[in-house]
């Protein structure tokens, strides 16, 4: 490995020692391992450990929203959750610490600058948080999360009021996915007074759906419903691209 991974990483290890309070993190190596390293080297590489870590990701922000928010209704803390937790994010806290110089990348990435792309750092910040949660216990992994995403957590009150469709568009396109189309299904009653049915999607797959009397208020019920399926569900897949 090259000195200048190994120096980064000695100081992202004195980082997470300060936060967790010891510098036992087995899996951090493993955290730092790309995808196209490992098929080089025939390594573990940190897809495995990205899954785990967006979970406890989720979990410890919730926690902390929760705290910081104690009359925040459900809707408005999951919109302020999908404000505060997002690639974007992440990558910001990756790149001030560096996180790209620490990844063991392949030969043809790194020529490239893959190791730089802001969905390859938030994928290793997620794993490197999962290693910690596995080393560290979630205690640890709370101490992570919070130096992420704490300074995001006391704006996210006014992140969260923002129109659930803008939030759902951030969610979708961080995600790789194309702009969320909306589409009226259904309209029922005389025109003054229509119940109207509205669909969202993403690519071809329809991600949520709801009715309102006006077209711009079904429009955003739908997105606070397709919000709340995609939070926590696997990335939908679409015929070039997925979210």
């Amino acid at each position: 490995m090259a000195d200048s991974v190994t120096t980064a990483r000695a100081e992202l290890i004195k980082r997470l020692e300060q936060l967790t309070g010891t510098g036992e993190i087995p899996k951090l190596a493993e955290a730092l391992t790309h995808s196209s390293y490992a098929n080089e080297s025939r390594q573990p590489d940190n897809q495995r450990l990205e899954f785990l870590g967006d979970a406890v990701l989720y979990l410890c922000a919730s926690e902390l929203l929760i705290a910081a928010h104690p009359d925040a209704d459900e809707g408005l803390l999951t919109r302020m959750r999908s404000a505060v937790i997002n690639a974007e994010a992440l990558a910001k806290w990756g790149r001030k610490l560096e996180l790209g110089s620490c990844l063991a990348v392949g030969r043809g990435a790194r020529a490239e600058a893959d190791a730089m792309q802001t969905n390859v750092i938030a994928d290793a910040v997620e794993a490197v948080i999962a290693a910690v949660y596995d080393g560290c216990g979630l205690d640890g992994a709370r101490s992570l999360v919070r130096e992420i995403v704490g300074e995001a957590i006391g704006n996210a009150a006014a992140l969260g009021e923002r129109d659930s469709k803008s939030a759902l568009q951030e969610m979708v396109q961080a995600r790789g996915g194309s702009t969320p189309v909306y589409r009226v299904m259904s309209a029922v009653g005389p025109v003054h007074d229509q119940l109207l049915e509205v669909a969202v999607f993403v690519g071809d797959q329809e991600v949520g759906r709801a009715t309102a009397r006006s077209k711009r208020n079904a429009e955003r019920a739908a997105a606070d419903s397709a919000l709340a399926v995609l939070r926590d569900a696997a990335p939908v897949a679409e015929k070039k691209s997925s979210i």
